[in-house]
């Protein structure tokens, strides 16, 4: 039986490198390219069936930062699948990252070179705002709108005698120390991003309480310092030319400078490959690279509160309810919309 792999933010870097692995892995696949810019998810999917032939891949369009696509794609995919076997959530967002010229340079001829380049730690601050659901952009994006997608996917997701899969694209930058309970959203902090991840990292283990007994696994990979979209803005690329040598040079003492899309992927495909039963669900699994360009994935324990990570569900339990009444009210004409409405009333 084909397996249904669905892959957000697949259109390019860490996810598009995951599809060509997935497919060169199994051709029986059934992918299925999840974006929000269809031109340029046309464009991936025309570059996979180039080099896999008579590969099944299928396109979804879907911006993450809106709930109003979420539930259209949702729908499509209910309507298309009658299961999935893989949810690889990896879209994500950094708007606006601005860097401390001056942290940077002093890192950059200190002992703690490597941790600055790999955590980003004390250097980056983004400017957030809000998105068309009154939601932090960041927030909404690398969170929340996967929340809700998996809800809407439940029942493809949770069926008797299937197992299904929930795969995170975490960051080494996810800190405790970003993330409040009391502003889940980051309204008030300077470190959206790392704020997001961490509560993606304590929404895995969350679902992980509520779900394994449902045949749903969720798991969060840590893809370490990848050159990508995303990378590239943070700095101009005057810059970039000028420390990418002294990168090449660092990864050869440190494996967390995967650098490459493809390497990156690392641990997305190794868990792919592995039963969700013999995982630990509170590990964050890394890809690696050896400074002689050996992949590999290693597990480590999440800084994660189990409590707390309940709390977070609940809270967006009730955000999303909140949300989905906004958008109800919003289209009071729309059937399915107004059915909801009267459910939660």
């Amino acid at each position: 039986m084909e397996k249904v792999v669905i892959v957000t933010g697949a259109n390019s870097g860490i996810g598009l490198a995951l599809c060509e692995r997935l497919l060169t892995e199994d051709t029986q696949l059934r992918l299925c390219l999840a974006c929000r810019n269809m031109q340029r998810a046309e464009a991936a999917r025309s570059a996979l069936l180039t080099s896999h032939t008579g590969a099944h891949v299928d396109l979804l369009q879907l911006d993450v930062g809106s709930v109003e696509s979420v539930l259209d794609a949702a729908k499509v995919v209910k309507s298309r699948y009658n299961r999935i076997d893989f949810l690889y959530l990896n879209a994500g967002i950094m708007p606006n990252p601005q860097v401390d010229i001056g942290a940077f340079f002093k890192g950059l001829f200190s002992r703690n070179v490597i941790n600055m380049f790999a955590t980003a730690e004390g250097l980056l601050t983004q400017q957030d705002c809000l998105n068309s659901d009154g939601l932090q952009e960041v927030f909404a994006t690398n969170l929340f709108g996967h929340f809700v997608l998996i809800r809407e996917l439940e029942p493809l997701l949770c069926q008797t005698g299937h197992t299904s899969r929930l795969v995170w694209t975490s960051s080494s930058n996810a800190r405790r120390s970003a993330f409040s309970i009391d502003d889940i959203q980051h309204r008030k902090g300077t470190e959206p991003y790392s704020s997001s991840k961490y509560a993606s990292d304590m929404l895995s283990v969350a679902l992980n309480r509520r779900m394994n007994g449902q045949g749903l696994f969720s798991s969060v990979v840590c893809p370490g310092l990848v050159m990508t979209n995303l990378t590239y803005g943070i700095l101009p690329s005057s810059f970039w030319t000028l420390i990418m040598p002294i990168m090449w040079l660092i990864r050869i003492f440190t494996n967390t400078f995967t650098l490459t899309p493809y390497n990156g992927a690392e641990a997305l495909h190794w868990l792919f490959l592995q039963k969700p039963e013999s995982l630990d669900p509170r590990a964050k699994y890394h890809s690696l690279t050896s400074g002689l360009g050996t992949n590999y994935t290693e597990p480590r324990q999440m800084d994660i509160d189990g409590e707390t990570a309940d709390v977070l569900f609940s809270k967006l339990l009730e955000l999303e309810k909140g949300v989905r009444r906004k958008l109800c009210e919003r289209n009071a004409d729309n059937e399915a919309h107004q059915r909801y409405l009267n459910e939660i009333e």
